[in-house]
């Protein structure tokens, strides 16, 4: 347990997360479907096993031995995260990455992070420590961050004009990327809840041989799978209701080999996130819950880095460039302090 090394972790996966869009920019004259998939290969399916292949000795009697009620769970829980991930890359189309990531990842954390505790029974005994208090204070805190960069979205919304946020992002539609984003939101908290119903497998995994840092691998495994079939067939029905299945093999105005190439970089990229969540977690101790918290917070400050860095806030106000400024300030404060919390937690404080 280092629960401070865990913080490290998770923001490694934070600036993974809040980074892997960026390839998908260099691709050109690719539907969205299309690029979607081929970077969903890489991410949900080729990396996981690589890296699990890598890490986890025996992998294939890990998973053959695990209970059959885990592994079908964690499969279902795939599913409906699959369902968040979709909308995801929706929510990236219409609002930005700026304002994308602030609302999705606001629905997410809070779902994430304050369900599992409730369900498994034990939220009730940890706000009973100083630890525990600390800990969801922490959790309060960033969620409190998350708000704050998020309203500094919706005023950004309110001070462009149509055809600036045209100008920044090509197809920027408010109230449709709203509720997209409040379904992926919602939807993708389903991961969090797939690595909790997958500890028997990570525990049977730690018993064959794999070190505890990478005994999340082959949950991932199990869990992308559901989410690689979401949005697999979403994306075959787009390619058929489109017509853009031609994408992947003619090049005409698109250059066919580049477009590969960073939409499997994309792929990667996003994978990493998990991989160094998986690793984080392990490292947070009796209060890996906040893991989920911590992971959102990091990944919305390093994509609005990101979204100053495109100049998607170009034309916005002083004013609303301080308030999403603040709000990544209180998201870094909120990893110190679920930091400490749990610190004080491996002292049975």
């Amino acid at each position: 347990m280092n629960p401070f090394l865990g913080v490290f972790l998770h923001s490694v996966g934070g600036f993974a997360a809040g980074s892997f869009y960026i390839p998908f920019k260099k691709v050109q004259n690719w539907a969205w479907e299309s690029y979607w998939l081929v970077g969903g290969f890489f991410s949900w399916i080729i990396v996981p096993w690589i890296v699990a292949i890598l890490t986890v000795p025996d992998l294939l009697t890990v998973l053959t031995g695990a209970p059959l009620i885990n592994l079908g769970i964690c499969y279902l829980f795939g599913v409906l995260w699959g369902i968040g991930g979709l909308t995801f890359g929706l929510s990236m189309r219409y609002l930005g990455i700026s304002l994308g990531y602030a609302l999705a990842l606001g629905y997410c954390a809070a779902f994430g992070t304050v369900i599992p505790p409730i369900y498994f029974g034990t939220f009730i005994e940890m706000i009973g420590s100083a630890s525990g208090v600390i800990t969801v204070g922490g959790v309060l805190v960033c969620l409190i961050g998350i708000a704050i960069c998020g309203c500094g979205g919706i005023l950004k919304e309110r001070e462009l004009s149509e055809a600036q946020k045209k100008e920044i992002i090509k197809e920027f539609e408010f109230k449709k990327g709203f509720w997209v984003a409040l379904l992926c939101g919602t939807m993708s908290a389903c991961f969090a809840f797939g690595i909790a119903a997958g500890k028997p497998i990570a525990e049977r995994a730690v018993s064959l041989g794999t070190t505890s840092l990478w005994m999340n691998s082959p949950v991932f495994i199990v869990i992308l799978l559901g989410g690689f079939t979401t949005n697999f067939i979403w994306c075959v029905i787009l390619n058929i209701k489109n017509r853009s299945s031609k994408d992947y093999i003619e090049s005409g105005k698109a250059p066919l080999f580049t477009n590969y190439i960073f939409s499997a970089l994309a792929g990667t990229i996003w994978y990493f996130q998990f991989m160094f969540y998986g690793m984080g977690t392990t490292k947070m101790g009796k209060y890996d819950f906040s893991s989920w918290s911590i992971h959102m917070a990091f990944i919305i400050v390093f994509s609005n880095i990101w979204g100053f860095y495109f100049r998607e806030w170009k034309g916005s106000s002083s004013r609303t460039i301080r308030i999403v400024i603040f709000g990544i300030l209180v998201l870094i404060v909120s990893t110190m302090v679920i930091g400490l919390g749990n610190y004080l937690a491996s002292f049975g404080k």
